[in-house]
């Protein structure tokens, strides 16, 4: 399955500057594991070192918080949109 990975502006310096990337897997951590796979500087930005999805970032398959589906384990489709967004924090 091929998904395609949308970057924020702060990740694209770990990608080439490209805004998307395609990437494979049948789950949302096998298209992850993909794209740190090809660009491995962002795996510490997007997974943390136990292999959960870093805090600081939110990510939406299709629009759906994956927080709310089955994180790493959400099954994702061919032409899927997977989205990496900067956690926003107020105070």
């Amino acid at each position: 399955m091929a998904v395609e990975i949308r970057l924020p502006t702060v990740l694209r310096q770990h990608a080439g500057g490209q805004a998307s990337i395609k990437a494979n897997g049948a789950t949302l951590g096998e298209a992850l594991q993909d794209l740190t796979r090809q660009f491995p500087l962002l795996k510490d930005q997007v997974i943390t070192e136990d292999g959960t999805l870093h805090k600081f970032v939110n990510v939406y398959k299709n629009d759906e918080d994956v927080r709310y589906l089955d994180k790493l384990d959400t099954k994702v489709d061919d032409g899927d949109t997977i989205s990496i967004l900067p956690a926003v924090a107020g105070g």
